[in-house]
């Protein structure tokens, strides 16, 4: 029998037995270490005691409980049901979004890698409570893992996520509610985000949508499941159709592929949307996949009228012809920016920059457009006066002949009131040059639309010699809207707008104008058939042919001899005015002068703003002796567009004083100046005008002078 016999053996560095020993290097034991090493029995030291020196090692009562739990765990998680997790997981997620959530089938979770993962068998998501009761959104089964180690940086990196079979039902309702914002209407929503995808995966989708403000109605398909990694055509693509607004709308967008998608790589995309005659193409990306709140996307628009987009975007924008616009499309958040976009709307050029905020109630439409040659047919539905674009749509070109075969200008097509109180916009347009019959050479126009308030302010077009410049307010808040326009000319010369005659002009001069009007309605037309104010017209010097202020004077001889031997002898035109007073539509001259050298003539008559006809009666007194003269009334009536001239021989006047007349005619004139333009009552010409009546012919008469105020009035402070 063999003994073992224990040996103890202390090694020492060279030179330990020199020292002292209090400096002896002290022995390592490991037992000293073990945290569960057995005490002895009264010990109450940190070292154990003597008896245990020599003992072998023993796992402690420690040792044996975190065993234990450690086992538990284990035994746990190869027993534990995921599936009892559903309903509390349904529950907090239907608390997080305001819809009933419900995970059907079997929950799978496997946790012991480093990109664990979690497969549902089933999913339902309702809709919110003011929706119908049918879900929101219908999942077959959903597979979903996420990398570890970027999480624990705060970066969230899902390397798969499988959705197979999914419907999903998007709804819009008439208040403007949206069963996919879970915002549920409060302010500050956030643009749609998902974390990078490295493989998405979408079998068989069905994509319905109904947004019933826009009147859009819209059946798809997506798929994502059937590509390759080096085929772009087999990647992401969504398509249908349906209905805008009772057009057909077609939808067709095609993504890059899903597999190895990276955070820091861009994600391509082409789409192409058709709606009715409107027609959308972008080519872009996004540029942090699948974050849609940015993206970059070259964009281009045509179509057969602007204003026909506010069924696409929900801006509201002015009747044209037809356009065709290119530019970049930006997205940041909840503004959209289209830069550097250039195109024609029909005869015009346009370009320009234009952003939209949609973070408020109402979008907000910036923008600066610019024209460098304008064809001013194509402002037609900015000015409500119809033009004759070549490029303009056939309703458009119908709606222009039927004006015009009426004789009239203003147009019956109805504001759309709802849409302009649905947005707001600061935009500007310049033209640098005008083609139109008129001699227009610049217009700038300054919009401003807030809570339902259009102002066009200024508006400015310029002429060769001259300018009209003013405002215009469109209030759409009340149920019938309410225009007020103040619109002044000066400095406007005649001749721009008389052809000549025998290589002369008749008339030449400077006019001055001013219109300040008020009128209710949802149209040009009615705004101005039912419209109050005053309109008053100047020529405060110019020239006329002596034959045609001859004739104005209904000189039988004279007149008619000048006008047939082509005599193009000119007479100065020393004040000439045209004021009317305007009540529900209809013009009433209160003063109508016109003095010449040889002749003072003097009129009355109305303009009837609703059917655009003129009732006009000129009578003119000459300066000097005819021996043959026929005073009779000149007339000027029919339409505005196409007015008649003649002379009515029935309706002969007896001569009146030349004083008295001139004095009745030029009473009010001191007030009617000022209104036109100030300091207009002391031009040279009308100056000398109210000189010569005081001197020559008759005084003007003064005003009455007011009573005097009684001293019990006159003491009041």
């Amino acid at each position: 029998m063999l003994e073992v016999v224990r040996v103890s053996t202390v090694l020492k560095a060279p030179g330990a037995a020199d020292r002292p020993p209090g400096l002896q290097r002290p022995r390592l034991d490991w037992r000293r270490l073990n945290p569960f090493h057995r005490r002895a029995a009264g010990g109450g030291g940190e070292g154990p005691s003597s008896t245990d020196d020599h003992r072998p090692w023993r796992p402690g009562w420690g040792s044996a409980a975190l065993g234990v739990v450690v086992l538990a765990i284990v035994v746990f998680l190869m027993v534990f049901q995921w599936n009892w997790l559903r309903g509390p997981i349904g529950r907090y997620a239907s608390a997080q979004t305001g819809r009933e959530v419900r995970l059907l089938g079997d929950l799978k979770v496997h946790l012991f890698s480093w990109t664990p993962r979690a497969d549902i068998g089933g999913l339902t998501i309702g809709n919110p409570t003011w929706g119908p009761k049918t879900n929101m959104a219908e999942v077959g089964q959903v597979s979903v893992s996420i990398r570890l180690a970027p999480l624990f940086r705060g970066q969230v990196i899902l390397p798969l996520l499988s959705i197979q079979h999914p419907t999903v039902a998007l709804l819009r309702d008439a208040q403007g509610r949206a069963n996919w914002d879970l915002s549920d209407g409060r302010k500050g929503g956030k643009p749609f985000k998902l974390p990078p995808i490295q493989t998405f995966i979408v079998d068989q989708g069905r994509l319905t949508v109904r947004d019933i403000p826009r009147k859009l109605t819209f059946a798809g398909t997506v798929n994502a499941s059937e590509e390759r990694a080096n085929a772009y055509d087999r990647g992401f693509r969504l398509t249908g159709k349906g209905e805008l607004n009772r057009k057909a709308f077609v939808a067709n967008v095609v993504g890059g592929p899903l597999l190895n998608v990276q955070p820091d790589r861009p994600y391509p995309f082409d789409a192409s949307i058709t709606a009715g005659a409107t027609h959308v193409t972008a080519k872009g990306q996004v540029p942090k996949p699948f974050d849609l709140g940015v993206l970059n996307a070259a964009v281009s628009v045509e179509g057969r009228d602007l204003n026909a987009l506010y069924d696409l975007t929900g801006l509201t924008l002015p009747n044209t012809p037809p356009y065709r616009v290119s530019g970049q499309l930006r997205r940041n958040g909840k503004v959209y920016y289209y830069d550097r976009f250039a195109g024609r709307i029909g005869a015009s050029d346009i370009n320009g920059d234009a952003s939209v905020d949609v973070s408020h109630d109402r979008p907000f439409l910036k923008a600066t457009l610019n024209s460098r040659l304008l064809d001013f047919a194509d402002l037609a539905g900015v000015f409500g006066v119809p033009g004759a674009s070549k490029a303009a749509a056939p309703e458009q070109k119908t709606q222009i002949r039927a004006l015009k075969a009426e004789g009239r200008f203003l147009p019956d097509a109805t504001l759309q009131t709802d849409r302009i109180r649905s947005m707001d916009a600061v935009v500007t347009y310049r033209a640098d040059r005008v083609k139109t019959v008129l001699p227009l050479r610049s217009v700038f126009l300054g919009v401003k639309l807030d809570h339902g308030v259009l102002n066009l302010d200024p508006i400015s077009i310029g002429f060769p010699t001259g300018k009209l410049t003013g405002t215009a307010t469109l209030d759409a808040r009340p149920k019938t809207p309410v225009t007020k326009v103040d619109l002044r000319i000066a400095n406007l010369k005649l001749e721009q707008f008389v052809p000549p005659v025998s290589g002369s002009r008749p008339l030449s001069g400077d006019l001055m104008a001013r219109a300040r009007l008020t009128g209710t309605g949802d149209s040009a037309h009615k705004a101005a058939a039912s419209s109050d104010g005053e309109v008053t017209v100047v020529i405060p010097r110019g020239q006329i042919r002596q034959a045609v202020a001859e004739l104005m004077g209904i000189d039988a001889t004279k007149g008619l001899f000048l006008l047939l031997s082509h005599d193009q002898t000119p007479t100065d035109v020393r004040c000439a005015l045209a004021d009317f007073k305007v009540t529900n539509g209809v013009m009433t001259a209160q003063t109508i002068v016109f003095d010449t050298d040889v002749v003072l003539v003097n009129g009355s008559g109305t303009i009837n703003l609703s059917d655009e006809r003129l009732d006009l009666t000129l009578k003119g007194q000459p300066k000097k002796f005819r021996a043959v003269r026929l005073i009779a009334p000149f007339t000027v009536d029919g339409v505005l567009r196409n007015p008649k001239f003649g002379i009515e021989p029935a309706g002969a006047i007896a001569q009146a004083g030349l004083g008295a007349t001139l004095g009745a005619l030029l009473s009010p004139l001191a007030a009617i100046l000022p209104f036109v333009s100030p300091g207009l009552e002391k031009d040279a010409n009308c100056a000398a005008l109210f000189s010569q009546a005081r001197q020559s012919y008759a005084p003007v008469p003064a005003p009455k002078a007011a009573p005097p105020p009684s001293g019990k009035a006159a003491g009041k402070g």
